[in-house]
């Protein structure tokens, strides 16, 4: 008895570590898919962030001109290597949806209030530069170069009309998602299958009833994928909640997924679902922005990569 059990043990752990070793997958024949957060933007620190601090009152030294979430940034992003570039969204007083991340603006621009407060046709008169410095405010280096620069949804569909782009829904309100929803289905079925949409639990599950067909993602879409693919993944399932998403997986957590890298991977990708890396924890939105940060990737992982600074890391990318 007791030697039966050992066996069937035995037997259990070498079916689980063999289903589950990335060492034994195929070649993954890929290399990392990059994704730009905002296109090409300025960066920040992160020492001593919450969710109320102003990042344009903390950014690093310009080393380019390009002002988040403005089609120049995501021109510059693609031009760099982007696969994908990620573009947030919300909506205007006169039921527009305009491309900015702020839910207030006094951070970044020269205008007060909420948003949704506002016109679109008021905030086109907004500096979206004005409140950006790196010296603690003795100097504003983008100030009077970001008027009319505040994009609409159309806009960016329009100017990137073959290219992935990642939408983010900024608020809890599934108002949002149902707008959103209203402008991407107008769009052909090819022009969908390049669009991911993620954001608040409410907004995303509205447009998600909209559009299944949509890639999607939110925080309790997340949680529920892993928790139950953590349960039963050992076996190579991969369950429906996992089926035609996007997982942002943090760094600190990828590890303790079944079949990480490759096979998670692998899995998912055989469900509509990509996979996006980001760096450390996943608060704040950090990226492999780095040499010393892509250094970090698993060896021959061909999943997302989740990126601030897709100028730095597109050359290590080739290179590798």
């Amino acid at each position: 008895m007791l030697l039966g059990l050992l066996v069937a043990g035995l037997a259990l752990a070498t079916f689980t570590y063999l289903n589950n070793s990335s060492a034994l997958a195929g070649d993954p024949g890929g290399r990392p898919l990059l994704l730009a957060h905002r296109g090409l933007a300025q960066t920040y620190g992160f020492d001593g962030m919450t969710n109320d601090t102003c990042t344009a009152e903390r950014i690093h030294p310009p080393e380019h001109p390009y002002l988040e979430n403005t089609l120049d940034a995501m021109r510059a992003a693609f031009a760099a290597g982007a696969d994908v570039v990620e573009f947030d969204v919300q909506l205007t007083r006169d039921d527009r949806l305009v491309v900015f991340h702020d839910h207030l603006l006094e951070c970044r621009t020269d205008g007060r209030g909420r948003v949704r407060e506002h016109t679109l046709a008021e905030l086109r008169r907004l500096d979206i530069g004005y409140g950006y410095t790196a010296d603690g405010g003795a100097t504003h280096p983008f100030r009077g170069t970001g008027v009319g620069l505040m994009p609409t949804l159309e806009e960016v569909l329009a100017a990137f009309p073959d290219r992935e782009l990642l939408v983010d829904v900024k608020s809890g309100d599934p108002v949002e998602g149902e707008r959103l929803a209203d402008h991407l289905a107008t769009l052909p079925a090819d022009r969908l299958a390049a669009i991911t949409v993620y954001g608040g639990d409410a907004p995303v599950a509205a447009l998600h009833g909209r559009l299944p067909a949509v890639r999607v993602l939110s925080r309790a879409m997340l949680t529920d994928c892993l928790l139950r693919y953590e349960a039963v993944g050992w076996t190579g399932h991969v369950p429906d909640a996992c089926a035609n998403r996007q997982l942002h997986i943090p760094e600190a957590y990828a590890p303790w997924l079944w079949g990480w890298p490759e096979r998670f991977v692998e899995r998912m990708a055989e469900r509509n679902t990509r996979v996006i890396l980001v760096a450390g924890p996943g608060d704040f939105s950090r990226g492999f922005d780095s040499a010393e940060d892509w250094a970090r990737l698993p060896e021959g992982y061909s999943g997302g990569v989740w990126t601030n600074r897709v100028d730095r890391v597109a050359p290590l990318r080739a290179g590798g």
